[in-house]
């Protein structure tokens, strides 16, 4: 269902009715003084239609506003006629989601209904019903800003009930994310799914990482994600150091003319392995890069030789001379020569710590759970319903519902708690929670209480000190305590991050009355006592007494006393810098380059593309404003100069190149390009872009494919590609139907959405079929990204125009 892990928006799923017969019908029903609520990306009226009682024939639930109150009426039919079945009421003003999906069992349809309470914020009501009366049997007070209703498949596939995949908003555009199954009343883990689902909320996060390097909470919900969806990265901040450290290579990365790829320079800035991997990591110090290609990954050592063949799905960084390398069968750990040392695949690895790795018993990620030795063998016995990963020789781990355990490396059990739960060990304390609900507080490894519950969140103690918070959503009140409890920072904050080396980011929220825009930092240390004002939009931990920041103008370091850092480059832009041996990484404004000590640039991605003779792409920065950035392609070398300056003109146009002001922006916006397809005289680019408008749920990714004629400027449409009065849309459109229906890749397309193509549909060509795709709610949910469908020219070459100018410019 998920391509890029965003999140299903709630859109309506036809059935057996189009749209303007089922919003008539329960139109004629609404009290007067009520209307219809709308989607607000589509305008569409919000309705779902299915069968809810189970007599065969389906239902109608459309929602609608009177006044301040929100309600959901579901008509039924009675011959040929329709009546009231329900008039459902929930607590909030609006309604924010309405889909239909088995819940509560197969071969039966639930109403799953998001009460709008909060600009972001939802109760989940779940209604099945029973003896002709519709009940809602969620547990009450669960709050979302999303929901997902699908049968995900789990370690069984498909069983033919719905999950529910819950995100709830953190900060930005920072959600957390859980799924779940309804049983009895309850939301209980669908641990099982988590390896299908949480790889693509990896895949949201990884954008969000990249797109803002200095906001560090979307790499902290990237870590929780890739260690769901059993792809973990190495945990503290030393671990990801040694991780940093590279040898005498770093990677790079190039605009080519088969996209973006990655290769390695050495430190004078010479590219020693040229690009030709998707992705690229770090040397480590046991000297070996994890590269990935054509969606496989390996490991090379300096010289280009692949230690490790690219044969796995992926390969985390190598702790403790070991890597969890992931294929079809599941998890399995390797050694540094590529030796897979598990005698089987099991549902998921953690990294090693203290010389184990927790594990979960093949066949289901729900567990149990046990811990693997280096040598891959079953060190503790694989009998729990959760684990953590070992620290100083202790980790966590449930025993069973209200009974969690200390143990130590060897398997024994130190310490017993009966509680709803325990965990996030630090400096001897615990955190743990009661009952369910409830606050959290710290215990000692006793199970003696030190800070009574009164927290709505609590991180381990670090360096002495930690983060709490007192309220979620709008309101969030971080504030910082010592092991007894007292405040060293009230909890007034936006936001708090500790950094290492005893200091912290305190965060103010940008806009007071909007703090969900985000934060401004100030640089404090773990006393209470600030060092600078609040003038950092983001902030890196501390190493070896330098943090990486910036501000509304420049990336640079600053020293423990919050002050620029002498002798060190400052960047314009904004992102990070990373200390990496005797070069200093910038990933400044989406471009990664190299400086020295002395601010001399070492490296950096050219701005100029050849394509052939004299046809050369040059690249184009556009940033007016701190929230608005976009990079842009301009053709050289045609030799019609006013059909290359129409033609730059438009993809400037395209790109979003327009007048932008200096002031706070409501809404962000990122624009990038690539070489999509080159051949002879024809230029196929693909001009890709994210405008998120703040305090939304989410922002809206927009995609295109200028194709421009070299020779002449020209930029073709779909239509040009075929015959003179060839019905193309026909032809087209009954192809992609019958991938739809017979793919099961298609299988997140919303039933009875798909009507065919328009004559201008999106499309994109490449030199052995051409390619149609369409835009996020088109056809499909917004997580299901661009549906995009391949239709090989052999399939339409009766209609393709090949006498006409868009064939020849490819072809001949």
């Amino acid at each position: 269902m998920l391509v890029a892990a965003g999140i299903l928006r709630g859109e309506r799923v036809k059935m057996a009715y189009d749209e303007r017969k089922a919003t008539a019908w329960a139109q004629a029903f609404l009290p007067e003084g009520a209307e219809l609520i709308r989607y607000g990306q589509t305008g569409h009226p919000m309705w779902v239609a299915a069968d809810f009682d189970g007599d065969g024939r389906s239902e109608i639930a459309a929602a609608y506003r009177k006044g301040s109150d929100a309600h959901v009426l579901v008509l039924k039919a009675v011959g040929a006629d329709w009546r009231p079945a329900a008039d459902l009421k929930g607590n909030g003003y609006s309604v924010s989601t309405l889909q239909a999906a088995p819940v509560t069992g197969r071969n039966r349809m639930d109403l799953v209904v998001g009460w709008q309470v909060g600009a972001i914020g939802s109760e989940l009501s779940v209604y099945d019903w029973q003896d002709g009366t519709a009940k809602d049997v969620a547990p009450a007070g669960v709050s979302f800003t999303y929901v997902e209703a699908a049968d995900l498949p789990g370690a069984h596939e498909r069983d033919g009930i719905a999950e529910l995949a819950l995100w709830a908003h953190d900060t930005g555009e920072a959600y957390h994310v859980d799924v779940y199954r309804l049983q009895e009343g309850e939301l209980v883990p669908a641990y099982d799914v988590y390896p299908y689902y949480f790889p693509k909320v990896a895949q949201y996060y990884e954008r969000l990482a990249w797109m803002y390097p200095g906001y560090s909470f979307y790499g902290e919900h990237l870590q929780e994600a890739r260690n769901k969806a059993r792809q973990s990265e190495a945990g503290d901040s030393a671990q990801s150091g040694e991780l940093m450290r590279a040898g005498e290579l770093y990677p790079a990365a190039e605009k080519t003319k088969n996209g973006t790829k990655w290769g390695y320079i050495n430190l004078n800035g010479k590219m020693i392995i040229s690009p030709q991997y998707d992705e690229a990591n770090p040397f480590q110090d046991n000297g070996l890069a994890i590269v990935s290609v054509d969606g496989r990954s390996g490991a090379i050592d300096r010289r280009n030789q692949y230690r490790v063949k690219p044969k796995f799905d992926s390969i985390s960084p190598f702790t403790e001379g070991r890597a969890i390398a992931i294929d079809r069968d599941g998890f399995k750990v390797i050694d540094e020569q590529g030796s897979v040392l598990t005698a089987k695949a099991y549902s998921f690895i953690s990294p090693y710590r203290d010389g184990l790795a927790m594990a979960s018993a093949p066949g289901s990620a729900a567990g149990p759970y046990g811990y693997l030795n280096l040598q891959g063998g079953e060190a503790i016995p694989f009998v729990y319903e959760s684990a953590g990963d070992f620290k100083d020789g202790k980790a966590v781990v449930k025993v069973k519902d209200g009974e969690y355990a200390l143990i130590g490396r060897d398997g024994n059990r130190l310490h017993t708690y009966n509680l709803e739960y325990a965990g996030g060990l630090g400096e001897g304390l615990l955190t743990f929670k009661r009952e369910k609900g409830g606050k959290y507080g710290y215990m000692n490894e006793q199970g003696e209480v030190v800070i009574a519950p009164q927290y709505v969140f609590a991180q381990p103690f670090r360096d002495g000190r930690a983060v709490v918070n007192m309220e979620w959503d709008l309101g969030d009140r971080y504030g910082l305590i010592d092991p007894k409890g007292e405040y060293v920072l009230k909890p007034q904050y936006n936001r708090l991050d500790q950094l290492g080396e005893h200091r912290l980011a305190v965060g103010y929220p940008i806009d007071a009355s909007q703090p969900f825009i985000g934060s401004k930092y100030a640089i404090a240390d773990d006393r209470g006592r600030f060092l600078t004002k609040p003038v950092f939009y983001g902030v890196q931990e501390y190493a070896q007494g330098l943090a990486s920041v910036y501000d509304d103008r420049n990336t640079y370091f600053i020293d423990t006393g919050g002050r620029p850092a002498p002798g060190l480059p400052s960047v314009p832009g904004s992102g990070t810098l990373t200390l990496m041996g005797p070069l200093i990484q910038a990933n400044v404004d989406r471009r990664t380059s190299y400086l020295d000590a002395a601010e001399r640039v070492v490296w950096e991605p050219s701005q100029t593309l050849k394509l052939r003779g004299s046809y050369e792409l040059h690249e184009l920065k556009y940033k007016p404003n701190r929230d608005y950035l976009v990079y842009y392609p301009q053709i050289k070398g045609m030799q019609n100069s006013l059909a290359q300056r129409k033609a730059n003109q438009k993809l400037a146009e395209l790109s979003q190149v327009k007048p932008i002001g200096e002031e706070q922006l409501i809404y962000s916006y990122t624009g990038e390009y690539e070489v999509a397809f080159f051949r002879k005289r024809l230029l196929v680019l693909e001009l890709t872009g994210y405008n998120y408008p703040y305090g939304a749920a989410h922002g809206m990714p927009s995609r295109i494919y200028p194709h421009v004629d070299l020779q002449s400027g020209r930029f073709y449409e779909l239509k040009d590609l075929f015959k003179t009065g060839a019905d193309y849309v026909k032809t087209l459109s009954a192809i992609i139907g019958e991938q739809i229906r017979t793919d099961p890749k298609y299988d997140y397309v919303f039933p009875d959405s798909y009507k065919g193509i328009a004559p201008n549909q999106p499309f994109y060509v490449k030199g052995d079929a051409l390619y149609i795709y369409f835009n996020p709610y088109d056809i499909a949910p917004y997580a299901a990204g661009f549906p995009t469908f391949r239709i090989p020219y052999s399939k339409i070459r009766s209609i393709l125009g090949t006498d006409k100018p868009f064939w020849k410019a490819f072809h001949r």
